[in-house]
């Protein structure tokens, strides 16, 4: 069967500079670990450091023989070989990595200084150039002599790259080392460096700050502190103080969801370092970017004052890790950039929000998307903002068994992956599995399974739109759906049309190129559910043998007396607790739960409860189902029915599957809303304990 050919769309220029980044953050940021290592090496034991060691900070003599130390050789060797050797890994595996190494310690020797920016080009070189060597003689080289030529084209092509390191990139790249920094001096010396933030702020919203920071930055100031043992270029992104000020500014003058947002997301830039947060404000309104510019320049000027900086990169940009890689003479200095630049941009950015007028509620789901959108793929803590992982889904570029989106045979094995938790994976998978038999292939194997279980045997993986980056390496081959609402996405009547289409006799299916969803309505799951059994026997309406009853009477209420979200999930594990399912531990868990990811599932519905780390609280399998006619905000969303899970050995996911085919019926659910009594819930969602 032909398959339709999709055309391919243009690729921005803004989206190559951010995949440029994306590639140069890639070399660096597996490597933070080594420079936070010489980082503390560096601090503690150099001649000015905290406790001054002459053998391991390299100064002074021993027996009449200078120090070497380890500051020196980890600068100059260590770092730049790691780079290379990661840049050609990322390129050819291991094979390519250990080629780039090799040439990466030509230019390191040619130039006798750190080579970052020579290891960020050679350890690709290496890896590419091995790769295509390597195609010239693939599949004609005789059996049992496949290692000799291995080793020695590695070796000989090694030898040769290093020498190109030596010879010929070393002195450009010194040469163009040497002119970054006499520009970056030039700034210095004139009061012109906090103008740097005219570019760095938007180009942080536009994610194209990789680029600048892990491209010319880092490297530059890794010279800068060999040299004089610190840098203020490590401060020019990193500094929290700007998007702390703005998000403070939201909390104080933002409305809706915005400003009810605004303290968690605060949290995670600050403490945790993870500034995209702050991203989709700015994006709500863009001339808040105006506060962030402000509070950036006043945070490098007052580095520069103080003659302040680290000793080495501080990633993420969390205040711990600022604050960890300060120098020793610059705590002052570092701390009140971060204090002014904080001030600085909350006043300028509370100045726009109370005389600008805006939509938050309305608009910060919509600004999430488009920040997703620019950075070509799902957030990671995109979903803090809107209590549901909203945003456009970077969609799913489909690895068929064929090529690229396309199945070289019928679908037969579809799984539904999740995280760890409770069973919304669970849920999505029973819709998903009744709707592929509704279309009369039975014959299909719908399971659920933990992405941590997942291997290459799948034809079509399905997760969270937030979960489908993680999915993807341990699924390669196979095509990738994203979901954003696990009752009733249309990605899954794609996948019953894909179904259909590949289980025609002697056709195959165009699983085509993205399959991303917009805002989200829906959590990212965190079932641990054991891969396909668990769903297989939910499927068949069976409950684990001997289990005790999961949904009793009462544990059914029809009014329930909480009027917000965390009263109603206090209200659904009590109901838990007094069943002697689980302890007041689980309480907890099921809002911390809560905190990370919101389990809001759609049609009305929210299935609270705890952590994968709170199995320990679960005492026996149990669910409560509360009913708030006149609906409570669930971050946003409308939710009527809440249902509080705790499960032992996957007993819950019957009941869980029960439950999903209720909600995926609009009249069963307004069956639901009409209820008199407990009875009526327990029949509508049939035989649970059977």
């Amino acid at each position: 069967m032909a398959t339709e050919t999709v055309a391919k769309p243009r690729t921005s220029a803004r989206v190559h500079v951010q995949k440029f980044g994306t590639f140069l953050s890639g070399m660096i940021m597996p490597n933070i670990g080594a420079f936070i290592a010489w980082g503390i090496i560096t601090a503690l034991f150099i001649e000015k450091g905290w406790l001054p060691v002459p053998q391991l900070g390299g100064f002074g003599e021993t027996g009449g023989k200078p120090n070497i130390g380890l500051v020196g050789p980890m600068i100059t060797y260590l770092l730049p070989l790691l780079i290379g050797y990661t840049g050609g890994k990322m390129v050819y595996d291991v094979r390519g990595g250990v080629v780039g190494a090799i040439g990466t310690m030509g230019v390191i020797v040619g130039a006798g200084i750190p080579m970052f920016i020579g290891a960020m080009i050679m350890g690709p070189l290496g890896g590419w150039t091995m790769k295509k060597i390597d195609s010239i003689w693939d599949g004609k080289i005789r059996p049992g002599f496949e290692m000799l030529v291995n080793n020695f084209s590695a070796g000989i092509w090694g030898a040769l790259l290093a020498l190109l390191g030596f010879y010929g990139i070393s002195p450009l790249v010194t040469a163009f080392s040497t002119a970054a920094g006499n520009f970056v001096q030039f700034l210095v010396q004139n009061g012109l460096l906090p103008l740097t933030s005219i570019f760095i702020e938007p180009a942080k919203v536009l994610f194209l700050n990789n680029a600048i920071n892990h491209g010319v930055l880092t490297p530059l100031g890794v010279q800068q502190s060999l040299e004089q043992g610190k840098s203020i270029l490590f401060l020019l992104e990193a500094n929290p103080g700007p998007g702390l000020g703005l998000l403070l500014a939201y909390m104080f003058f933002g409305r809706g969801a915005a400003k009810a947002s605004a303290p968690g997301a605060a949290i995670i830039q600050f403490l945790g370092g993870i500034h995209e947060i702050y991203f989709p404000y700015v994006l709500m309104r863009p001339l808040l970017i105006l506060g962030t510019i402000a509070g950036g320049m006043t945070g490098i000027a007052t580095l520069a004052l103080t003659n302040s900086g680290l000793v080495a990169p501080a990633a993420p940009g969390s205040i711990f890790a600022v604050l960890a890689q300060t120098s020793r003479d610059s705590y002052f200095g570092v701390i009140l950039s971060v204090v002014l630049a904080a001030t600085v941009s909350f006043l300028v950015s509370s100045l726009i929000l109370r005389t600008t007028k805006h939509s938050d509620e309305a608009d910060l789901g919509d600004a999430t998307s488009r920040m997703e959108a620019m950075k070509g793929k799902k957030s990671s803590v995109a979903s803090t903002l809107t209590g549901a992982g909203a945003g456009t889904a970077a969609g799913t570029t489909a690895a068929g068994r064929g090529g690229v989106g396309v199945l070289a045979g019928p679908v037969r094995n579809i799984v539904f992956a999740c995280d760890a938790g409770m069973g919304s994976s669970a849920m999505g998978a029973s819709v998903l599995r009744n709707k592929i038999k509704a279309a009369g292939f039975p014959d299909v194997k719908v399971t659920n399974a933990s992405i941590a279980n997942l291997s290459d045997t799948y034809d079509v993986v399905v997760t969270h739109q937030d979960l489908t980056e993680r999915a993807k390496p341990a699924t390669s081959s196979a095509v990738h759906y994203s979901v954003d609402n696990f009752m009733n996405s249309p990605r899954y009547d794609e996948i019953v049309e894909l179904v259909k289409e590949s289980n025609t006799e002697g056709g195959t299916a165009d699983a085509g190129t993205t399959h991303g969803a917009h805002a989200a309505d829906a959590p990212v799951d965190a079932t641990p559910a054991a891969a396909g059994t668990a769903a297989g026997a939910a499927a068949a309406g069976t409950s684990a043998a001997g289990s005790p009853e999961i949904l009793a009477r009462e544990s059914v209420v029809l009014n329930g007396s909480a009027t917000t979200r965390d009263a109603a999930i206090d209200e659904a594990g009590r109901l838990l607790l007094a069943r002697g399912a689980v302890d007041e531990g689980y309480i907890a868990a099921m809002h911390e739960r809560e905190e990370s990811v919101s389990t809001y599932m759609g049609s009305f519905l929210a299935i609270p409860h705890g952590t994968n780390a709170a199995k320990d609280h679960i005492r026996k399998s149990a669910v409560s189902v509360i009913r708030y006619p006149e609906g409570i905000d669930w971050n946003g969303k409308q939710v009527k029915f809440v249902v509080g899970v705790a499960g032992i050995n996957n007993e819950h996911l019957h009941i869980l599957s029960s439950i999903a085919k209720v909600f995926t019926n609009k009249e069963q659910v307004a069956r639901l809303e009409a209820a008199t009594s407990e009875d009526e819930v327990l029949e509508l969602f049939g035989k649970v304990n059977a």
